[in-house]
């Protein structure tokens, strides 16, 4: 069928998967490389104005790495998992300036570059680009990696909070190091708080919750076995925060970003052509 036989949205869709397709090289690898390169490069001060920490940089480097996440999910976005988003989007908000205001769940905390618009003066405006991508790419880690005990919700949606959680184990040292935001009173992990992982174990578990109601689960399994490319997102994630925190000496860290490529590799999704 011609591609203009197809609905609006049916052929947005596929010039998604098109485009993500025919680029996943440049997306999954080049980008997070030339970031964690960047990055690094701007926190030694190597980069000039306006380069250095650029913020519409990041959020476009940010942005293009989320596509193959995008792409993945966009068939499958209902108008109850548009919902969930949305409820989610406000969630981020709304924790993230009681953060802000009160230093919980969080730890007190403070941005230390700019990420673009921000909301009130207090909280990125991009957040959600942030923070929701680690939840579903965590979901979608699981439902693969434990194949048919995902199927069991005792075993699902604790199994997903500790990913994103661990995830966070490897984000947040790195984006400390390069100066991302600074906790006021440092911590034990690598400038990070403990409770700063309480917090994060708060909004996984209300994230995983929802994402679990809000999505058909056989529909997301069918659409990652038709879509090898729907992981990427975490391939990059592997790759910009692993090289910062091996370049910082984050050995936790940087052991953590390898386990989730193991895992990533156990799976078979890294399994795009090469340049």
């Amino acid at each position: 069928m011609a591609s203009v036989d197809l609905p609006a949205r049916a052929r947005v869709e596929r010039r998604l998967d098109d485009l993500v397709t025919e680029n996943r090289f440049t997306i999954a690898v080049v980008f997070p490389t030339l970031g964690a390169i960047t990055l690094l490069a701007s926190a030694e001060g190597l980069l000039p104005d306006p380069l250095s920490f650029n913020p519409y940089f990041i959020l476009f480097g940010i942005a293009v790495m989320r596509l193959p996440l995008i792409a993945g999910v966009a068939p499958l976005v209902t108008r109850k998992a548009t919902a969930g988003l949305g409820a989610l989007g406000a969630y981020t908000y709304g924790i993230e300036f009681i953060g802000v205001l009160t230093g919980y769940p969080y730890g007190v905390f403070e941005y230390g570059i700019d990420l673009g618009p921000m909301v009130a003066g207090a909280v990125p405006a991009a957040l959600p680009l942030f923070f929701l991508p680690l939840v579903m790419n965590a979901y979608l880690l699981c439902l693969l990696v434990l194949g048919e005990a995902a199927r069991r919700t005792v075993i699902r949606v604790p199994a997903v909070i500790v990913a994103v959680v661990g995830m966070d184990f490897v984000l947040d040292p790195a984006a400390v190091a390069v100066g991302f935001w600074t906790y006021e009173a440092g911590g034990a992990y690598y400038g990070v708080p403990w409770l700063n992982y309480a917090g994060w174990i708060l909004s996984a578990t209300v994230a995983v919750l929802v994402l679990d109601a809000a999505f058909d689960r056989e529909r997301l399994l069918s659409r990652l076995e038709a879509c090898g490319f729907m992981l990427d997102d975490m391939v990059s994630f592997v790759i910009l925060w692993g090289v910062i925190n091996v370049y910082f000496g984050n050995w936790i860290p940087a052991v953590l970003s390898v386990g989730y490529g193991a895992a990533l590799w156990r799976i078979d999704r890294f399994d795009f052509p090469s340049r």
